[in-house]
């Protein structure tokens, strides 16, 4: 029996599922590349801060690479959203870009926390707990707690935006989410891994979880009913 013969339509439909499957294979790579990228790089930060890489006695460049380690290990998960998001229509050189803006924002903080650092056995710890715990309660907080909680209204309001500079944008919102707790981790936490872990999950909560808001609140009332057990 002959074989039918390969018309020029055979051989488009045939070009057709092939393009379609190598598409589909992309996406797939797509896909999962990305959310396996940023756990792997977040679980490496992890392990270097829980095997002791804290910069002490290492100078304030030594402090701020330490810092940004600890920043990649608190801070990448709960802006996984955002940068996953941006990755499903952008190049993954560009998603490099915009997490590397991002964390940019918050090594700069380094200086500042290392500053602190340098001070904090002076810096009267129930102070900061009872000035964390008053921030965690204001509007300006819950302000930026809903633009770190909205990566898609934030992406289309600024998509046409450098990937870099559209990345320290929104590390500047979760800075404004963030940063007295971070004042906590340095002054109260004195960088401990327990105030690590237990940070980072709050902030997790705050910024992935539906209650997230509730929690920002509780959160400071937790922080300032430490502040007075402390002054006491």
């Amino acid at each position: 029996m002959k074989s039918a013969p390969v018309t020029r339509s055979t051989r488009s439909t045939r070009s057709t599922r092939s393009t379609r499957s190598a598409r589909s294979a992309r996406s797939a790579r797509v896909a999962w590349g990305g959310p396996v990228v940023l756990a792997g790089v977040a679980l490496v930060a992890w392990i270097a801060i829980t095997a002791g890489f804290d910069g002490e006695g290492a100078g304030i460049a030594g402090f701020v690479a330490a810092w940004t380690v600890m920043m990649v290990a608190m801070m990448l998960p709960s802006a996984a959203p955002f940068v996953l998001l941006y990755h499903r229509g952008a190049t993954p050189a560009a998603t490099a870009r915009l997490a590397a803006g991002y964390l940019a924002v918050w090594g700069v903080v380094g200086v500042a926390a290392w500053a602190l650092h340098e001070v904090a056995m002076n810096v009267p710890v129930p102070a900061v707990l009872a000035a964390a715990g008053l921030y965690q309660l204001t509007p300006v907080k819950h302000a930026c707690l809903r633009r770190c909680r909205a990566p898609a209204d934030f992406l289309v309001e600024r998509w046409r935006a450098n990937a870099f500079v559209l990345g320290a944008d929104h590390g500047r919102w979760c800075l404004g989410c963030c940063w007295a707790l971070m004042a906590v981790l340095v002054v109260a936490g004195m960088m401990g891994i327990v105030w690590v872990a237990a940070i980072a999950g709050v902030v997790a909560v705050e910024k992935l979880s539906s209650r997230g808001a509730g929690l920002a609140r509780w959160t400071g009332v937790v922080l300032i009913v430490l502040a007075v057990w402390k002054g006491v």
